[in-house]
């Protein structure tokens, strides 16, 4: 993953990042939809000014306490299944 300038709370909900061909980000994939607050401040720690390339993985929101409790094993499942693919 390409270097976000994030606290570490955000930095584990995102799960990849691309960039184009300007070294610019142009797509960041979290594994649950950010709220607004979190996209925002995204946005402002790394000057990225316009940008609306947030996607994520699962469509359903889940609160802070939830993912805190659950991220280890959200992160691990959805990797396991990832390698189960091959």
């Amino acid at each position: 993953m390409n270097n976000l300038n994030l606290p570490a709370n955000l930095h584990d909900k995102i799960y990849q990042i691309y960039v184009n061909s300007n070294n610019d980000f142009s797509k960041i994939v979290s594994y649950f939809p950010l709220s607004e607050d979190e996209k925002r401040l995204i946005v402002t720690l790394n000057n990225l000014k316009s940008f609306d390339g947030f996607h994520s993985i699962f469509s359903d929101h889940i609160s802070e306490q939830e993912w805190h409790k659950s991220k280890a094993q959200i992160i691990r499942r959805f990797q396991d299944e990832l390698f189960d693919i091959d």
